[in-house]
C-alpha cells in the first residue's frame, strides 16, 4: 500500500506539544527517558504499529544517501496498543545511530542551535513479527508495503 501521511491519525505526548520544547529529561543531557506517547484514529484494520524518532537537522549524510540522525526505532507494537509509557522498553527495539537498541534522546552538537525531532507513528495492516535490531532504513524497507497511515509529532531541542 505504501506510505500514506494521514491527518486522521494523531500522535501526542504529555511531555511536549507540537513544535514544543522537549524537556531535558527526555534528552541526552537528562535521564534520557523516552517520552510517553499516545495515538488515536488509526485506520480500520490496523494490526500493528512502528514508532520512530529522527533528527533530520543533524548534519550527517551516509554513503547510502540517508541523512540525519536516528534516535529511536520501535516496532512490533500490537494493533490494540495506543500508547507508550515514559521510558518504554516494551516491544521490539531497533538500532539507533548511537549503535544501541532503544531510545537515546536529543543531544545536538554544541553550538549547533535548535534541532527538530520527528516522532513518527506508522500504522500497519499486518503483524510482521520483525527481528530485533533493525535500523530505521531496514525497518522502512520491510514495513513499506503494509503502511496504511502515518503522522508525526515534532519536538524541538537545543543543547544547553
Amino acid at each position: 500500500m505504501g506510505f500514506a501521511f494521514s491527518n486522521d491519525l494523531k500522535l501526542e505526548s504529555p511531555a511536549f506539544a507540537q513544535e514544543g520544547v522537549i524537556p531535558s529529561k527526555h534528552t541526552g543531557e537528562g535521564v534520557d527517558a523516552s517520552p510517553a506517547l499516545s495515538w488515536s484514529n488509526a485506520p480500520e484494520g490496523t494490526k500493528s504499529y512502528a514508532i520512530i524518532c529522527h533528527d533530520p537537522d543533524a548534519p550527517l549524510i551516509s554513503a547510502n544517501g540517508t541523512y540525519g540522525f536516528v534516535h529511536w526505532v520501535l516496532y512490533n507494537i500490537p494493533g490494540n496498543v495506543s500508547e507508550l509509557s515514559e521510558d518504554c522498553s516494551d516491544f521490539t527495539q531497533g538500532k539507533n545511530n548511537f549503535g544501541k537498541a532503544g531510545y537515546n534522546g536529543p543531544m545536538p552538537p554544541e553550538g549547533h542551535g535548535q534541532h527538530k525531532y520527528y516522532f513518527w507513528v506508522i500504522a500497519l495492516d499486518a503483524e510482521l513479527n520483525l527481528p530485533e535490531g533493525l535500523n530505521l532504513w531496514q525497518l522502512l524497507e520491510k514495513i513499506e508495503p503494509n503502511a496504511t497511515a502515518m503522522n508525526r509529532l515534532i519536538g524541538c531541542y537545543q543543547r544547553g
